[in-house]
């Protein structure tokens, strides 16, 4: 296929894209493991960070909870640090052209590629035919909201490192069709500090929003009595704690929480071991305590503060999806043009 003659801008360099599931309890997990780098990464990059309410209705969703969730997701991140000047935070629906470029990407995209995604199988179990299309189709409406930027990073943690493979794999077909150099292959940023944090009640199992026993996380919005009563209750063994990581072989409950301290506290796990090595779970569960409430305090009287402020929450989203539209408009029209979707109202 012949390439089309017209150039196109340069790409940006370093424009950050990751976006965050708007389905309520935000949890320590999620603040450990993704929006505190967000906090740090917006300092470094051109960030855009969007509550994904479009990938919510993949699975039902009650209107009036999605729009509390979308609301009280914002007042987390806005919480725990993005400065909404600095970085651009909107929700997903408000921004249209993230659908419009979905459509072209999914005639991109082969059905070989969506077979292998392995979120779908876990979230469609053994019904797969009884789950909505849009699961299905999920990992390309990821690709479109990177891509609709073209994005060059987006961070990611074990669970999304595929769903950005196949980002890359249709940017690099979508090039390879048209015969450009469009869109650029986005980059994974890693971040090695990053804690994978477990249940509270299972140490094999990731901290979730989804899991339906409260007990198992840490929300955002708990307070300090309700963090107290959940570390407490936190599942542990017999033993007391090593002084050396090794030490920690087969017992998941142990290094999970001693995982949070440390996480928390910006120190390595050694740094913990050789700290609490020889106390018992009892001890280490008090300082563990005062140390989650003493960091997670001001977040959790922020975020409240933010969701009862619901004028200006709507105001920092609407303001985000102006700022959005005004990135995604020329693109989204060059894509049109490369595609070869007549524009006769020019550009």
């Amino acid at each position: 296929m012949s390439a089309p003659q017209k150039t196109y801008p340069a790409a940006p360099t370093d424009r950050i894209f990751s976006g965050v599931q708007p389905t309520g309890n935000l949890h320590l997990g999620n603040y450990l493991g993704a929006i505190r780098n967000w906090v740090r990464l917006q300092h470094d990059f051109e960030s855009i960070y969007c509550l994904v309410d479009m990938h919510a209705i993949t699975q039902f969703q009650d209107p009036d909870d999605l729009r509390a969730n979308v609301r009280e997701a914002t007042a987390g991140l806005l919480a725990a640090g993005i400065d909404p000047k600095k970085s651009i935070v909107f929700n997903q629906s408000q921004v249209p052209a993230h659908a419009e470029l979905a459509w072209i990407l999914n005639c991109v995209a082969r059905m070989g590629w969506l077979n292998r995604m392995t979120q779908f199988k876990d979230k469609a179990g053994k019904n797969r035919e009884g789950a909505s299309v849009g699961l299905f189709v999920y990992p390309n409406l990821m690709a479109a909201d990177i891509l609709l930027y073209r994005s060059t990073h987006v961070p990611v943690g074990d669970d999304q490192k595929q769903h950005l493979e196949l980002a890359r794999d249709i940017a690099q077909k979508f090039n390879g069709d048209y015969g450009v150099d469009f869109f650029p292959l986005p980059e994974p940023v890693i971040n090695a500090e990053a804690a994978r944090i477990m249940s509270l009640r299972d140490g094999t199992a990731k901290m979730s929003k989804s899991d339906l026993s409260d007990a198992t996380r840490i929300n955002l919005t708990d307070d300090a009595d309700t963090i107290a009563k959940k570390i407490r209750k936190a599942r542990t063994d017999p033993d007391a704690l090593p002084s050396e990581v090794a030490g920690l072989a087969d017992r998941v409950e142990a290094r999970n929480l001693l995982t949070i301290y440390g996480a928390l506290q910006d120190k390595t796990l050694e740094e913990v071991c050789a700290e609490f090595g020889g106390s018992t779970f009892a001890d280490f569960k008090k300082a563990l305590t005062e140390v989650a409430v003493g960091h997670l305090g001001p977040i959790t009287a922020e975020m409240t503060r933010l969701t009862d402020d619901t004028t200006y929450v709507d105001s920092v989203l609407k303001d985000g999806a102006l700022r959005a539209r005004d990135l995604a408009a020329p693109i989204l029209r060059d894509v049109h043009d490369i595609v070869g979707f007549l524009q006769p109202w020019g550009n």
